[in-house]
Formats: C-alpha cells, structure tokens, sequence
C-alpha cells in the first residue's frame, strides 16, 4: 500500500475543484465533488461526507455520496453529538473502529450501527486560524480504518479547506463567516476546559470531551460558552 495518496490523482481532484469553483462556485457542488473523491480513493470506504458548521457546531453546507450517509449524518445534528461534531470540536482526528461497540456516541453510535456501518474516520476541515467543518468516511466493516486512512484524508482535508474557505466567504452567510474567524479561540477554549476536566474528574481526554458536549447541549450553550465556564470556575476557586 502507498505511503500517500498518488500526486496525479490529488492534483486531478484539485484541478476539478478550482475549475468547477470558477464556473460555478457554489459551496454545495464543491463538497459534493470532494466526498465522492474520497469514497472513490480511501480504501474500505462505503460512504463520505463533508460538513461545513459555524462556530456553535451548527450546519452550514453538506455534501455526501449517498443516503446512508445522509441518515448518519443526519443524526449527528440532530443530536448534537457524533464523530463529525467531535472532530470539528477537538480539531483533531476521531475514529471508531467498531460502532456496535462504541461508547463515546451513544446515542448515535447505535442507530447508526442498526443502518450498517461500522467504522467511521473524522477530521478537522482547518484553514488558517478558521475550523470551517470536518470530513468523514464510512465502512460497513469494522476496523476498517487505520492511520494510513486518516494520513489520506488528512492529504485532501488541507487544500480542501482552502478552496472552500474562498468560496465560503461569498457563498454562507455573513454571521456565520464572523463566528469562524474566533474558531481558532475557541479551539483552544475548549482544549484547556477539557484539560481542566481531566485534572478535575481523572478523565481521559474522550471523557473530558463528551463531558464538555453533553453540557453544551444539555443547556443549549455552545461548546465554547461552556468550556469559558469551566475555565472561570478554576479562576474563581482560586481568587477564593
């Protein structure tokens, strides 16, 4: 198996990608284009997605191969809560390789298991100082994903994210362009809340981190929101 992703068929999609942008421009056929080429060169992979979320980890734009991805995903925001959202919100990679199994989701993890799937990789969509979604495979084997798979879709999620930035700054709403642009602060918001969490409550960092979820969305605060909180119950423990 190949250490990267060959030169010829990234630059292939790239070039698809721009010239595409530039006739059509539109956030919707760019993530559409980008999940199908993942499918197509990510092995084990049954489905793919794309998601591009504002800073409270709301959808903004969506692409996907097919149904069953659309009812996984769908789910995921729904619930608020999920391997996309969780990637999205740690900035890093989260892979589960056996979903009838996972713990971490489970409110998700279950049905999402009954649809047939059963190994999922997530990463961030990063450009710049901007956390502008995640991107995500699908198998219906388990373990089906390694960290050969998550170099590859770290190789498209790069100049990904750079092209739908462009196109982003015109085609999503204004709003939610000026709550991505203090991604990158609340990123490390959450990062020290969750830090905080392990210390606190001996937690791992998945258990800091779905602690930090529950709570946002057991309250209907954003992520970042509740990870201030958090930060300044630690300062104010110590004024005291």
């Amino acid at each position: 198996m190949p250490s990267d992703l060959p030169l010829d068929e990234l630059s292939t999609l790239m070039a698809r990608m721009r010239g595409m942008l530039l006739t059509e421009e539109t956030v919707a056929h760019a993530v559409d284009l980008l999940a199908e080429a993942m499918r197509e060169s990510i092995p084990g992979t049954v489905g793919a997605g794309v998601s591009l979320m504002d800073e409270q980890g709301r959808r903004t734009s969506t692409g996907s191969t097919d149904g069953l991805v659309v009812a996984a995903d769908e789910l995921q925001y729904r619930l608020g809560d999920g391997p996309c959202l969780e990637a999205w919100a740690s900035a890093a990679p989260v892979r589960s390789d056996d979903l009838a199994a996972e713990i971490r989701w489970q409110g998700w993890s279950v049905p999402a298991a009954e649809l047939g799937l059963r190994s999922v990789l997530s990463v961030p969509l990063l450009h710049k100082r901007d956390i502008l979604g995640a991107m995500k495979i699908y198998s219906m084997e388990t373990a089906a994903f390694n960290e050969h798979s998550e170099h590859l879709l770290t190789l498209f999620a790069g100049p990904a994210a750079t092209l739908l930035a462009n196109v982003q700054s015109t085609e999503v709403p204004h709003r939610a362009s000026r709550e991505l642009k203090d991604a990158m602060a609340s990123r490390d918001s959450i990062a020290l809340a969750r830090g905080i969490l392990m210390e606190r409550n001996r937690l791992n960092t998945e258990e800091a981190m779905r602690e930090l979820i529950i709570s946002s969305r057991s309250n209907g605060h954003s992520l970042r929101s509740v990870s201030e909180q958090v930060i300044m119950s630690v300062s104010n423990r110590e004024r005291y």
